[in-house]
């Protein structure tokens, strides 16, 4: 799984999930097209969260990067594996997607629209300076005040954050909100030193400059174009990391990652190449583990009209498309079919999973029927003989696949399909909030996944108008009965009532198709046999992951 320059967006969108929680695009690297495996990989039977801590020190561990080199290690300025081992948030998310204490030894609802966080004692940022009450609020408030933030999502309900103790904030709401807690696992609740911050300016976080926090490891370098490197922090108030060095290289290619791994040149990296899955489980060097994710693979519609904004015609695109094969072509069977954009791990770790597995459960699973999905073209009014545009990101050869795919199945429907595959800056404006960047495209090609538990936090992105919080509803959906659920959903401080809420916001919208789910995509990790302790789970995109990596 990849995230890619060309993947920026799906980024935003994400986090745009993680606002409410992530947006990113995923899986492998930026390699040429290779032949699909001529023999059906085996079906995946079992997923590992996570590995058994390491018990032996060990001096430096190489972490091959396929999604390239960081823009930022500034939760939220970009996303990847590095910042979760740097900056640690409030809360943490466990690898089983549940919620666990962070730096704050308590944070929790006293009322409804109170959120109390108690820091614990004697933390101290890396440098061994104390993590204050007022860098939480410095941190919380960088997301608050900036509307251009991916993270300002979760923020919407707050009114206030102070500092109401020695080592205490009190954050207060308009409402009640449902996913705000949630929000703290991750990069909303990610603390950074206010002094530090300031100092640094614009430069925090960036090649050129450094950035100050309280996880298990300290930025020690960052050489552009190479590799960045971290160093333990023995002082860390979880205790110190087994690895003393932690040295991310930029390995954006699949096949020279693949090949640094197979050699033991590089210990470990996650989102490798699903092509060279029979290669990784044959090797004797490491081993690929296969864990649970919320990533999925999905085509959506990018404006109020032409044939992306017609339900019958998303409808017929998804049923022209045999799953199965979809899985075995593009991920090489690591994956499963998905019935929503909602991937069911989001809610593994919920009180109110049950509910959601439930009503998850009673939704159709995707159908393959050419003859159903001509006569939804029929019934379309649309005009077949004019072509549909997708685009998708320059070298993401997974979303290349997905586009050529649908493709395809459009013209086995009597539909015309063009691929419309632009570089990064070009293919990151379709996400702006100006219609005018998507008039020319029908659908957009994406990967994402959610860094943070809440099944909330991402549906509401499409279904919900765009002045509340539906930055992705670019086909001007509206459903009241939706709209009114999903506001009672994040406004319902009750797990289950909140859960009941939204379950009936999605038996409305699911049939509508406002992203056009293919698959779902398992994370996967490789790891040198003479190593343990990784998280292996989606948890890895917000949690210090590297925490128990050492040695057998």
């Amino acid at each position: 799984m990849r995230i890619s320059d060309g993947d920026v967006v799906a980024r935003r969108w994400r986090n745009g999930a993680l606002l409410s929680a992530v947006a990113a695009l995923l899986l492998t690297g930026c390699s040429a097209p290779e032949a699909a495996p001529t023999d059906e990989p085996a079906p995946i039977t079992e997923l590992t969260s996570s590995l058994p801590a390491a018990t032996t020190a060990v001096d430096e561990v190489r972490w091959g990067l396929v999604e390239g080199e960081p823009r930022s290690l500034v939760p939220g300025a970009d996303y990847n594996f590095v910042w979760p081992n740097i900056c640690d948030s409030l809360l943490r998310v466990s690898p089983d997607f549940g919620i666990e204490p962070g730096l704050a030894e308590r944070a929790e609802f006293v009322d409804p629209v109170t959120f109390v966080i108690n820091l614990r004692q004697g933390v101290t940022f890396s440098d061994g300076s104390a993590v204050t009450p007022e860098d939480v609020v410095f941190s919380l408030e960088r997301s608050r005040q900036d509307v251009m933030s991916p993270y300002f999502g979760a923020f919407v309900l707050v009114s206030t954050i102070e500092v109401t103790g020695e080592n205490q904030v009190t954050v207060n709401f308009t409402a009640p909100d449902s996913i705000f807690r949630e929000a703290m696992t991750g990069g909303p609740g990610a603390i950074l030193s206010k002094t530090f911050s300031e100092q640094q300016g614009p430069a925090l976080g960036t090649s050129a400059g450094e950035i100050l926090c309280a996880g298990p490891y300290a930025l020690e370098s960052w050489t552009p174009g190479s590799d960045i490197t971290l160093v333990a922090n023995d002082g860390y108030w979880d205790g110190a990391p087994l690895v003393q060095k932690l040295v991310f290289s930029f390995i954006p290619d699949g096949t020279t990652l693949t090949n640094a791994l197979l050699a033991g040149e590089i210990d470990g990296a996650f989102n490798v190449p699903p092509a060279s899955r029979a290669a990784f489980e044959d090797s004797d060097e490491g081993r690929l583990i296969v864990g649970p994710s919320t990533a999925s693979f999905s085509f959506g519609p990018t404006r109020t009209d032409g044939p992306g904004a017609n339900p019958k015609i998303r409808q017929a695109l998804s049923m022209a498309i045999d799953r199965e094969q979809y899985i075995q072509t593009v991920l090489n069977g690591l994956g499963e079919a998905q019935s929503t954009f909602v991937a069911p791990f989001t809610w593994e770790g919920s009180e109110a999973a049950s509910v959601y597995q439930a009503a998850y459960d009673a939704l159709p699973e995707p159908a393959f029927d050419l003859e159903a999905a001509r006569a939804l073209v029929e019934e379309s009014g649309e005009d077949p003989s004019v072509p549909i545009r997708i685009a998708i990101p320059a070298g993401s050869k997974e979303l290349s696949q997905t586009a050529a795919i649908v493709q395809a199945a459009a013209q086995q429907i009597g539909l015309t399909v063009e691929i419309d595959e632009r570089q990064a800056a070009d293919f990151a404006s379709l996400f702006l909030p100006d219609p005018a960047a998507r008039e020319s495209v029908d659908f957009l090609a994406t990967a994402g996944y959610q860094e943070t538990p809440g099944v909330l936090t991402y549906p509401q992105l499409f279904v919900l108008p765009p002045e509340i919080g539906g930055i992705f509803n670019w086909t001007a959906y509206a459903d009241p009965e939706v709209v009114g659920a999903v506001q009672a959903a994040r406004t319902t401080p009750d797990p289950v009532g909140a859960a009941e809420a939204y379950v009936a916001a999605q038996e409305i919208f699911a049939p509508e198709l406002l992203q056009v789910t293919l698959a779902g995509a398992y994370h996967t990790t490789f790891l040198n046999n003479r190593l343990t302790g990784v998280v292996t789970s989606v948890a890895s995109y917000s949690s210090p992951w590297a925490l128990h990596l050492g040695g057998q």
